[in-house]
């Protein structure tokens, strides 16, 4: 297991589509323990695969002591609005106000390739977004109604 530097905004891997993972074997099970690592020593919420420049269709979550380990997810149904501050670790000293929805269905599997489905709502909705988003070559500032710098 290894600590991964976070790429940063500016970074053209940030911006490109990442690829579908075929290969649920020993490389894919290492790159998800490295993000747990590299995610626990920046203390965030969610870290997609390209945020340590890896250009794969993975994503983790971790909030309120649940970690979701998302790969080739989907978001396959959302409703509602919520409007709040984000921040990203690929951008780092600043936040900005996001519309997402309030409530989102995704479909995604696990390390072992098994299908799952998750009904989400409020910051674990919003969490889903924004790094289903990073997969996809979108970073919150392009969505953001504000950008500030942190105090």
């Amino acid at each position: 297991m290894a600590i991964r530097n976070i790429v940063q905004i500016g970074d053209e891997v940030l911006r490109k589509r990442s690829s579908e993972v075929t290969d649920f074997g020993e490389k894919t099970h290492q790159l998800l323990e490295d993000m747990k690592q590299t995610l626990a020593k920046a203390n965030g919420i969610g870290l997609a695969a390209p945020q340590i420049g890896v250009l794969r269709r993975i994503f983790i979550i971790n909030l309120d002591g649940v970690l979701y380990e998302c790969i080739n997810p989907k978001i396959i149904k959302q409703s509602g609005k919520q409007i709040d501050t984000e921040g990203c670790l690929s951008v780092r000293g600043k936040y900005g106000t996001v519309e997402r929805p309030k409530k989102v269905t995704i479909t995604a599997q696990d390390r072992f390739g098994k299908h799952f489905i998750v009904n989400a709502q409020g910051l674990l909705a919003r969490a889903f977004c924004h790094e289903n988003d990073h997969l996809d070559g979108i970073i919150y500032v392009d969505k953001c109604t504000d950008l500030a710098e942190e105090n």
